[in-house]
């Protein structure tokens, strides 16, 4: 049984060494908790668990405290994969929900996995999700002030390898900020989150350089095709660089293999493996 999570970017400029501790802090403990759910619990359930904590945190860009579009509106992304099944199910610019990620995991056993906009925010409400506004008074405070980028950047996201071998993989995100209302990340799409019985992946970063790379979908199949999971991953940075692609990326491969990269400092991390790891 092994996990990592990130919670996106952070610029050392931009962030003070309190906010460093807390990051630190926070993904300690939610690593932690989640491995005890993982115990009793498949990988697609922890997945859920786990960013579901993470959606709850404000100091990360997803969920509670996501960034603002420049309209003033939150609009929430977020998916699920299943490696052992092979399905993928997502919502795009959901509004008013607390935990896309649940939705997403709702979405998992319909026909129509992927939903956007209002037919997304119609599928929570349909299925019990109630109103929820994220937008918290920093969150505010940066909007009116247009400084978001010197606060928190990226996503949040999780990859599992539970008891039986079976891995999935998640991703959630509140956007980049004052981006054009419904413009569509990486992170409910498979360039941004992918699994499969042989390796799982979650990114963060510039969504659009994401998608140009295919990143997520392109490092598992390298890994079914027998690249070792840092292989994969080398690769696949190093291809973007031709773009100057800004990303980060966590892993998990089927041998048990974890590995982390980014193309920019610094994505923020923690894994479990025999005990807790964080970024420092």
């Amino acid at each position: 049984m092994k996990l990592i999570i990130h919670g996106g970017f952070f610029s050392e400029s931009a962030t003070n060494q309190e906010t460093k501790r807390a990051k630190q802090d926070a993904l300690s403990e939610v690593a932690q908790l989640a491995h005890n759910y993982l115990v009793n619990h498949t990988a697609v359930e922890t997945v859920v668990y786990t960013i579901s904590l993470l959606e709850d945190n404000e100091l990360f860009n997803a969920g509670l405290g996501s960034q603002i579009q420049s309209d003033g509106r939150v609009r929430l992304s977020a998916a699920l994969m299943d490696g052992k099944s092979q399905r993928f199910s997502g919502v795009i610019n959901i509004q008013d929900v607390k935990n896309p990620i649940q939705v997403s995991q709702k979405l998992l056993s319909f026909e129509d996995r992927v939903l956007s906009g209002s037919g997304a925010l119609a599928f929570a409400r349909k299925n019990g999700f109630e109103y929820f506004d994220p937008i918290t008074p920093q969150r505010r405070k940066e909007y009116e002030q247009k400084l978001n980028k010197q606060y928190r950047q990226g996503t949040v996201g999780c990859v599992i390898l539970d008891r039986h071998g079976n891995l999935a993989a998640g991703t959630s995100t509140g956007g980049k900020g004052y981006e054009i209302p419904c413009r569509v990340s990486d992170s409910a799409t498979v360039a941004g989150n992918f699994a499969n019985s042989f390796a799982g992946i979650s990114c963060t970063g510039v969504g659009e350089d994401i998608v140009n790379a295919a990143l997520a979908a392109k490092i598992v199949t390298r890994v079914t095709d027998g690249f070792t999971l840092r292989d994969a991953c080398e690769k696949s940075f190093l291809e973007m660089k031709e773009f100057d692609g800004f990303a980060g990326v966590i892993g998990i491969a089927k041998n048990g293999d974890i590995y982390h990269l980014d193309s920019y400092p610094n994505m923020v991390w923690a894994s479990y493996d025999e005990k807790v790891r964080v970024f420092d």
